[in-house]
């Protein structure tokens, strides 16, 4: 199992940047709007996230930690079919109302960690952006 993982510093506070990834339904639309263009419950702990591309995932919610600020996950389907997936989002204070934010997915096959990857720096681009001008 291949391993990406994609760090950013968002100058936005913790708890802030926590309500948009705690948000495990609307939480995808909240973070990169244009790039998700929707996000629903499709049962409790499974949502359906689509992208502009046209691409869809069903992701189950593994762990929801407001603690930690933890949010751990997993792609079971939709037209992005890994054969194993895991990811996590962590949400940490990096200095005086500042946060840091790492993403990590862990996934088979190996290849794909190449579109995930540019996925999620793109995603996470748009998420800094949009944290600091609402923030």
């Amino acid at each position: 199992m291949a391993s990406v993982q994609k760090e950013i510093i968002i100058d936005v506070d913790p708890v802030d940047v926590w309500a948009i990834i705690g948000d495990f339904t609307d939480g995808p639309v909240r973070m990169a709007p244009g790039l998700v263009t929707d996000s629903r419950l499709d049962e409790p702990d499974i949502r359906v996230v689509t992208f502009a591309d046209g691409t869809v995932a069903r992701e189950r919610l593994i762990a929801l930690d407001d603690e930690t600020r933890r949010l751990a996950f997993s792609v079971i389907g939709g037209t992005m079919q890994p054969t194993r997936d895991n990811a996590s989002t962590q949400v940490a204070p990096h200095g005086d109302g500042r946060s840091r934010f790492v993403w990590i997915h862990d996934v088979q096959p190996d290849d794909l960690t190449i579109p995930m990857g540019a996925v999620m720096d793109h995603g996470l681009r748009i998420f800094k952006q949009t944290a600091e001008a609402s923030g």
